[in-house]
Order: C-alpha cells, then structure tokens, then sequence
C-alpha cells in the first residue's frame, strides 16, 4: 500500500475585488495532480518558479486547503479531517521550509525550536528526557549539545537549515515534504545538506517529496521525479531516464540549463521565448504551447492528458504519443 496517494488533488485561490471582496477570478495554482508516494522513497518534484511545486507541497500536508481531490495517507482519506482529528496525525508527516531564516523564530533558542513539538505531541515524559532528545537529534544534524541554548542569530545559513531539519525529526515523521531545503544556500553548503538528508532518509527509512527547481540536484537524491508547468504535472517517471532521455519539450529545456561541467560538451541550450502564462487565464489546449518550440496546431485547442508512453514513464504531449 502506498504511503501516500494524491488524487485528481486541485488547489484555487480566488481573486477579489472591489470594497466587499466579490471573487472575480480564480488563480488555478494546481490542476488535476495525481500521483502516489512509497514508503521510504524520494521523489522529485521539479519546475520553474511559479508551477505550482510549494503549493502543492502544502496543499498535501493540509497547511493549503485543497480545492477539489483526495489526500490519501497510510489508506486513510484526509482531505476533509477536521483540525483535531488531523492533529493527531500531523508528527507523521512534516515539513523542511525553503528559507532557513524566516522559518525559525528569532525569540526561541534551538532547545525550543526542537523540543516545542516534542510537548505539543507529548513524546517526553520529563524535562531531563527532553533535553536528551533535543541534545540527540542536534548531533543527529552535525550541531552540537550545547548550540540548544542558542539563538538562530547566532548561526549560519546552512546550520540553521540543519535546524529545520532537526525539528522536523523531532516527531519521527513517515514522510517529509522538502520545499527547496537547499535552494537559499551557498553551493557549497548545498552538497552538505543533501549529503545529510540522504543519510537520514538510509537510517530512519522515511519517504521524501523533494521539491526543487534543480534536476541535478533532485537526480542525486530521487528515484522518481514529477516536472511540473502552470499547475500540471507534464513529465514524470525514473530521474535517470528522463535525464537521459527527457520527451516533454518543458523538461528538455529544463535539463538544458543545468550547468554542466566538462566544457567539451556540446549540449544545445534550449532558450524558451515568453513568460510563463498567468495561472489566472491559463492558455487554451496545451498549457506549454505558447512557449514551446516545436508546437503545433493542434496543440493550441486540445489539451494532452498526461498518458503512459512507455513502461512507468508519463508524458503529456501529443507529439510524444505520436497522435
């Protein structure tokens, strides 16, 4: 049975206007997004900014209130659990956040910041096991004891992030959801924090969505990748094999602009003309077409489903389905 199982899930945010805040549109931030989620499995989630990859991620762990679809969890449905009952369940999945400088408050010191959802789901029984936990999970991170008396002030970028990490842990969650965990830090310090999350997932056996921008960073810690565009999952399948043979014309200017290193190598650069459309008005058929190179007339009136085009790969093209 799949840890997770996301089903048709879409999430709206309505546009008001005028002094009584009359709906006038609906920004269509994810559309139609299905996929299920293995226990102890990293997947990818990858795109530009603005597809659609946070609020998605939030969406799934009910801190976004879905629009339509079902959240299926260990088999059970919780898309519409009401606050206390989801409570209950929240230690199971949590959350790593993007910038590790606002997501840690200032006022608390590191003890705290770790050990505050140690009391909410009281999982200690004393004050002395509490300090031993939250000591046992900063060495878990690469921190020591002592920084739990601490301010996130007083450390760097890529330690506070191990901080967020540690916090998240404190619960001994089934599944994480990564939104960029890497993506505000110094490249150097990126290797570090991957190297750490792919440590932890190998020792706790927990299931990763790893949601990024950077397919070579997702390929190093991933099995499986969903490449997302305006809200829709166009791509998805093995990492190794859509890098290596990506068919969506989105993922292959993706994986264009992924730096490489031998300066020999004569990869084309695939430069997308036009900015990605507005969520609010999305474009007729193909939501890619108006930026895609290869598009045809078909493609500016029917929208491809995302389809299976060979074994455990799924493309939503129709030029790839050869239709």
């Amino acid at each position: 049975m799949p840890l997770l199982e996301i089903q048709s899930l879409q999430v709206h945010f309505p546009v008001t206007q005028g002094v009584l805040a009359q709906k006038r549109a609906w920004v269509r931030a994810v559309e139609d997004v299905s996929f299920t989620l293995e226990p102890g499995e990293a997947l990818g989630l990858v795109g530009e900014s603005g597809c659609g990859k946070t609020t998605l991620g939030r969406a799934i762990l009910r801190l976004i209130e879905p629009t339509a679809g079902r959240i299926v969890f260990k088999g059970e449905d919780i898309t519409h659990l009401s606050a206390n009952s989801l409570r209950a369940r929240r230690r199971e999945f949590q959350m790593i956040f993007q910038d590790p400088y606002s997501s840690l408050d200032p006022r608390m010191t590191l003890g705290d910041i770790i050990g505050e959802a140690l009391d909410i789901h009281r999982l200690v029984p004393s004050t002395i096991a509490r300090t031993a936990r939250v000591s046992e999970l900063l060495e878990s991170v690469g921190l020591e004891r002592a920084h739990a008396q601490r301010y996130p002030h007083e450390f760097s970028g890529g330690q506070r992030q191990r901080v967020g990490i540690a916090r998240a842990l404190a619960v001994e969650p089934k599944l994480i959801v990564c939104d960029e965990p890497v993506s505000a830090l110094d490249v150097s310090i990126q290797a570090q924090v991957i190297n750490l999350l792919q440590d932890l997932q190998h020792e706790r056996g927990m299931a990763y969505l790893f949601i990024s921008h950077d397919l070579a960073v997702v390929e190093h810690l991933c099995r499986r990748v969903l490449v997302m565009y305006l809200g829709r999952v166009v791509e998805a399948g093995e990492i190794r094999e859509i890098c290596r043979t990506p068919h969506h014309p989105y993922t292959q200017a993706l994986l264009s602009a992924v730096p490489v290193v031998d300066c020999d190598s004569k990869r084309q650069r695939i430069v997308l003309k036009g900015d990605v459309p507005s969520p609010i008005h999305p474009p007729n058929g193909c939501p890619f077409h108006p930026r895609c190179p290869i598009a045809e007339a078909r493609c500016r009136t029917e929208r491809p489903e995302l389809v299976e085009t060979s074994p455990g790969r799924w493309t939503a093209c129709h030029l790839v389905r050869g239709q």
